[in-house]
């Protein structure tokens, strides 16, 4: 499941994974996530096309320049791919990071989204939140001590929280210390942490499309009360609370790809394709 390479307009290369038969749903990865955690958490045996753009620094897909690492830009590549692959119209998500992206596309270009899937969102509306810093922290962390900055993240004081209140949270972020290119990666958490989806609190309650809002506890750079905030905003909104990754993580794909495949199927997957 390595994808295909393509090139961006501006240039930079990107990896996109276009595979089933069916309605087109582009579902996104998070911070840090790739093609990998999609396949991983993604309804399977669900008569769909899905297609996932490895954002730029992800997975196979290249860094390019760094004044393109934003929830914005990688709303446009996704939109770039989707031309390219001659979608019209098409059901969205993403977990994170990519439910950030997914909810900018369903703003910026509501008339191309069929239906919306938020998957742990770790932003409402604003910017840098508090819940984000922790990658900042770790991108620091990177550029001042490279991979040695691993045992000092762990030991700091917002390592010692994760590990008692979200350990999930906590292996993910000491993953990062063992890739390559660790500055450019600082770069990337860095932007992405202080960035935010671009989107008002206005502009979501006049979302007309079918929404998915799914959360879970112990989780702190996912809020369960972000997922909550989102679903109480937008109009109509189906929210799911999950088991928790940290508890049962077994447990926690089952229910996330049930919710998501009840959802799709019901929603979606049933609106024949528009070219």
């Amino acid at each position: 499941m390595s994808g295909t390479t393509i090139r961006l307009p501006d240039g930079a290369s990107a990896n996109v994974v276009d595979q089933g038969e069916g309605y087109p749903v582009v579902f996104q990865h998070g911070l840090g996530g790739d093609r990998h955690q999609v396949a991983d958490s993604f309804p399977d045996r669900i008569a769909c096309r899905r297609i996932t753009l490895e954002c730029r620094g992800h997975g196979l897909s290249g860094f390019g320049p760094t004044d393109r690492y934003s929830i914005g830009s990688f709303a446009e590549d996704v939109l770039a791919v989707a031309d390219s692959l001659g979608l019209g119209r098409f059901a969205v998500g993403g977990i994170s990071m990519g439910a950030a992206i997914a909810l900018r596309l369903a703003v910026t270009h509501p008339q191309r989204i069929s239906a919306l899937m938020l998957v742990r969102p770790a932003w409402i509306t604003e910017p840098a939140p508090e819940n984000m810093h922790p990658f900042m922290e770790a991108a620091q962390l990177m550029r001042a001590h490279g991979r040695d900055g691993r045992d000092i993240f762990s030991r700091s004081q917002t390592g010692l929280r994760l590990a008692a209140e979200a350990p999930d949270n906590l292996a993910s972020l000491l993953g990062f210390f063992d890739r390559d290119d660790l500055p450019r990666l600082a770069d990337l958490l860095e932007a992405i942490a202080l960035d935010g989806p671009g989107v008002s609190e206005q502009q979501l309650t006049a979302l007309d499309m079918p929404v998915l809002v799914v959360g879970h506890a112990c989780d702190l750079v996912h809020p369960l009360d972000h997922a909550r905030g989102l679903a109480a905003m937008i109009p109509d909104a189906h929210f799911a609370e999950i088991t928790p990754k940290a508890v049962d993580k077994t447990r926690y794909t089952a229910e996330l790809r049930a919710a998501t495949g009840a959802f799709l199927r019901k929603y979606a997957i049933t609106e024949e394709p528009v070219r």
